[in-house]
């Protein structure tokens, strides 16, 4: 379980995007959650913040700049390395899960396919202050 104040999530469905933000806000009010659309907005974004997150949560299926191509890049920068990324995503090919390991991800958590599902997750992954 890793500490959180602030996060960031990469994924470029709104819905999901909308679910993600529901869902903290319930289960840990007190963090703050910024939004980027895809591997590209995401390192300009972190490339801005004065703060970085504590975590970041990527999807891998995303145009301009895809997940596994953000993990890339973000744990090559020396600035944005040590941020903690937890893949979520609708994959859960064995393959797949090794790739993104492989190239620094922290965890890997297939996208629950209910509400609930993304709360009991969600708890499971970060703790709020």
């Amino acid at each position: 379980m890793i500490q959180v104040k602030r996060l960031m999530l990469v994924d470029d469905d709104e819905d999901d995007q909308e679910i993600f933000l529901s869902v903290i806000a319930n289960v840990a009010p007190a963090v703050t959650c910024s939004l980027a659309a895809n591997g590209y907005e995401a390192l300009k974004s972190l490339a801005e913040y004065d703060i970085l997150p504590d975590l970041i949560f990527l999807d891998l299926n995303m145009p301009l700049m895809d997940g596994k191509q953000f993990l890339r890049e973000v744990k090559k920068d020396t600035r944005f390395k040590q941020i903690p990324v937890i893949v979520l995503t609708t994959s859960s090919d064995t393959a797949t899960i090794n790739a993104t390991k492989a190239l620094g991800a922290e965890n890997f958590v297939t996208k629950p396919d209910k509400y609930s599902g993304w709360e009991e997750k969600l708890k499971e992954l970060i703790q709020a202050p």
